[in-house]
């Protein structure tokens, strides 16, 4: 193993372990800086010699092979922080990625369903069958407390405080953080507590949502369910969990909701994360006057 392949190990340690990020955004950094490791290595170049032209010339290389602005813009992130690391390390004594300019992206306004299409997905599931009955409580879940599907598939029974009406939920880096519940998710919650998961319980567990087979749901499970019900509803557009999470901000940003509560609701360390639900929220507005004002 080379000096590249020690400090690249060494990083995606530190990621892991100190910063306790998930399996993907892991896989993610690991792709994108053994691919800018590989032509530092075409270079002949040592980690400390890796001056801002060498980055460039890389950066060049992956627009010439039409990779977009976004992935672009990934690969400066990863490079940058994995220099950032190596100085702090004391590795190396300097930080070529200082006068780096990430390039302007196309700010991508999310996809968000309207009230009318959230409530005819709350309304497929068959709720007189178990499985209608567990899968209405986890669309009730994601969109009443907007949390993310890796947030849901972790969550254990004393995570949701039914009578206190709230979810505890750990995100990004093990933070937890507190969601009120309304009714229609508490409602749901319950009746699977009663009448759906007893009916999938094969062994004792801890998991809140759990298959036919008592294991605990995965992400590919939740998001196959969601595909589902959004078939039966009707809707044209594939539903992701993802979706829910937008729409639930939306509609709160949009009905007048403060945005530092609606930051910490989401989990998100910087507000300017939550302001783009705001840009939705005038997105919205724009294409509700332009259909109804009779000289738009």
């Amino acid at each position: 193993m080379n000096e590249q392949q020690f400090a690249l190990e060494d990083y995606l340690h530190f990621l892991r372990v100190e910063r306790q990020l998930a399996s993907n955004t892991l896989q993610a950094y690991k792709r994108d800086l053994i691919a800018y490791l590989a032509y530092i290595e075409t270079q002949q170049l040592a980690l400390c010699d890796v001056e801002r032209l060498h980055i460039v010339e890389f950066l060049q290389q992956l627009k010439g092979q039409s990779k977009s602005t976004r992935t672009i813009a990934r690969h400066i992130s990863s490079i940058r922080k994995f220099h950032q690391f190596l100085v702090r390390e004391q590795k190396v004594t300097r930080d070529p990625t200082i006068h780096l300019e990430m390039p302007k992206l196309e700010q991508k306004l999310p996809h968000v369903l309207s009230v009318e299409q959230i409530d005819r997905l709350m309304d497929a599931p068959d709720v007189t069958t178990p499985h209608g009955i567990r899968d209405a409580a986890i669309l009730e879940l994601l969109y009443g407390s907007g949390m993310r599907v890796s947030e849901c598939m972790t969550l254990n029974l004393d995570d949701v405080h039914m009578t206190m009406g709230f979810v505890r939920v750990y995100g990004k880096g093990g933070k937890e953080r507190i969601i009120p519940l309304g009714r229609g998710a508490l409602s749901a919650c319950t009746r699977y507590l009663q009448e759906g998961r007893p009916a999938f319980l094969a062994a004792k567990t801890d998991a809140f949502f759990i298959n036919q087979r008592g294991k605990r749901l995965t992400r590919q499970g939740i998001g196959t369910i969601l595909r589902q019900y959004g078939e039966v509803a009707g809707l044209v557009m594939s539903i992701t969990p993802h979706m829910l999470r937008h729409s639930f901000a939306t509609h709160l940003v949009e009905n007048g909701a403060d945005l530092r509560a609606v930051q910490e609701m989401l989990g998100h360390a910087d507000i300017s994360t939550t302001q783009i639900y705001t840009h939705v929220s005038k997105k919205r507005l724009l294409e509700v006057y332009k259909q109804f004002h009779p000289r738009a």
